[in-house]
């Protein structure tokens, strides 16, 4: 590289750093000191990784290791730390923002409201307000919270002098909404305070009207509610201001709450006989999904692979097709099959034998309309992977085998089976890792009903823990978002665990292998 090139190199280095820093001091100036250091240690190592010399394995490998910080350790660390903490629909915000939330909440006086103008002029922007015998007053750009004193009329106008509500363009006796839309910002952190009158705050997009506070703020960082005079101190042991009678003030702070989930999780009879109960139906759920499609796959792969068998191309294509479809497709299709009325499941279950299962409201047949469907969603990847391993086996063995004299059934489980067991093995188990965490079929199918009695919080007898996560954290359970993270914790390490398994397997598959 010449002298010029590594001038220029370097300048834009410089550049690309200085601009880095500009932005990482705006992310710390924004109460995010965590993000803007984590934010720093990445660039640094950009930086060193593509101008250091001794750093060209590492130029190739950073963009993977970066792109699985951010969508892998990250998240992860997060729900972790989530798990560990009150957060949910009730606890959104930190202690400050929970209490000016609170302290900017108004009680609106009955009868008070008062119609306002603005008034976009040469002079500025004026606000008059009607009814009060007041003087408009000038609007500065600023949206901060500030009181503006109102003087009594006469007052110079910065229009052309005339009553308040003469017929004029720029003062209509209707208001002007666009123009308050425009300037709503401002008009919210407006004050309006009479000589020895009341206080007027903007209350709808015509009107202003008087709002005492509900709340004011003690040297202790309580509470004391302004018409009763009760003090609401917070309460770090449950994140909500809590007054001596034990009333509880909306919305709610985020604390720490330790290992409280997982206690709960464990300990508490109505939160944990519904996990249990999930959780064993997560691992029957994967283990019959991967048991029945494993099973027919193999028996369609022997089948296709028989000589014999004319047609075989044809119906190789038949029996892929199932994974060709879209999987939400599929599944949309078989909730209307499975329709306890109108389906044609029940119509031919119903001429045959006369009976109409409740598909949807019955948990044992749900579930085994889960099985069912999950085995036609499956069973083709299995057919292809064991048509392919049985490819595979060296074709003098059946042959030694026939001239033994020996039967089909005795070629598929002495040569067939055990030699295709093996490998397969790894690939079992991370369809059971997949069908442990099969949001899409439970979730489109049946949403995890019918739910379970008696339970503190809804879980479904066909939930998985991934759905009753899912439900804990987003639909009918207050949006428990801390309990929810303390449940993909637990998810994430029995997947872990079962990912550890299959590498052990493979690695000693392979080491059987070389030997």
């Amino acid at each position: 590289m010449t002298a010029t090139g590594r001038r220029l190199r370097a300048a834009l280095t410089a550049a690309a750093a200085l601009l880095g820093l500009f932005g990482l001091q705006a992310l710390y100036a924004q109460g995010q000191p965590l993000l803007a250091a984590a934010l720093l240690g990445a660039g640094a190592l950009v930086l060193w990784a593509y101008t250091a010399g001794r750093s060209a394995a590492l130029r190739f490998l950073l963009p993977g290791l970066l792109a699985a910080g951010v969508f892998v350790v990250l998240p992860l660390v997060f729900t972790v730390g989530m798990g560990f903490t009150n957060y949910s629909a009730r606890n959104l915000l930190p202690l400050d923002e929970a209490r000016a939330l609170l302290l900017a909440e108004h009680r609106q006086a009955e009868g008070s409201e008062r119609a306002f103008h603005l008034h976009d002029t040469a002079a500025g922007l004026w606000l008059e307000l009607e009814r009060e015998g007041a003087a408009p007053v000038p609007l500065d750009d600023a949206a901060t919270p500030r009181v503006l004193p109102l003087q009594p009329l006469p007052s110079p106008l910065p229009w052309p002098a005339a009553p308040p509500n003469a017929d004029r363009a720029d003062a209509p006796d209707a208001p002007n909404l666009r123009l308050h839309v425009r300037h709503l910002a401002r008009l919210r952190t407006l004050t309006l305070r009479l000589p020895q009158g009341p206080a007027y705050r903007l209350a709808t997009l015509r009107e202003f009207a008087v709002q005492t506070p509900l709340f004011t703020a003690d040297a202790d960082g309580s509470l004391r509610e302004a018409t009763t005079g009760r003090v609401f101190r917070p309460d770090a042991s449950t994140g909500f201001f809590t007054s001596a009678s034990g009333d509880r003030l909306q919305p709610g702070f985020r604390v720490s709450v330790g290992w409280q989930h997982y206690t709960r999780l464990f300990t508490d009879a109505r939160l944990s006989a519904p996990f249990a109960a999930v959780f064993g139906w997560t691992v029957l759920f994967a283990a019959g999904s991967v048991a029945l499609t494993a099973a027919l796959g193999l028996v369609l792969a022997a089948l296709l692979n028989w000589q014999s068998l004319e047609g075989r191309s044809v119906y190789r294509l038949v029996l892929f097709l199932p994974y060709a479809v879209p999987a939400f497709i599929s599944i949309l299709v078989f909730k209307g099959l499975f329709n306890q009325n109108l389906g044609e499941i029940n119509l031919v279950l119903h001429g045959l034998f006369g009976v109409k299962p409740a598909w949807f409201s019955d948990p044992t047949y749900a579930r085994l309309m889960l099985l069912l469907v999950n085995l036609w969603l499956g069973f083709p990847y299995m057919t292809v992977l064991c048509s392919g391993l049985i490819q595979s086996i060296p074709a003098d063995l059946y042959e030694a085998s026939a001239e033994a004299g020996a039967g089909p059934w005795v070629n598929f489980s002495q040569i067939t089976l055990p030699l295709i067991l093996k490998p397969l093995t790894p690939l079992l188990i991370a369809s059971f890792a997949f069908n442990f965490n099969n949001f899409v079929l439970i979730s489109l199918l049946t949403g995890g009903r019918p739910d379970q009695l008696d339970a503190a919080l809804p879980a479904g007898t066909t939930d998985l823990l991934v759905t009753y996560t899912w439900r804990i954290a987003f639909q009918d359970s207050g949006q428990q978002f801390g309990l929810a993270a303390a449940v993909s914790t637990l998810i994430f390490v029995l997947v872990a665990g079962i990912t550890l398994v299959q590498m052990r397997l493979t690695r000693q598959q392979a080491q059987e292998g070389r030997r």
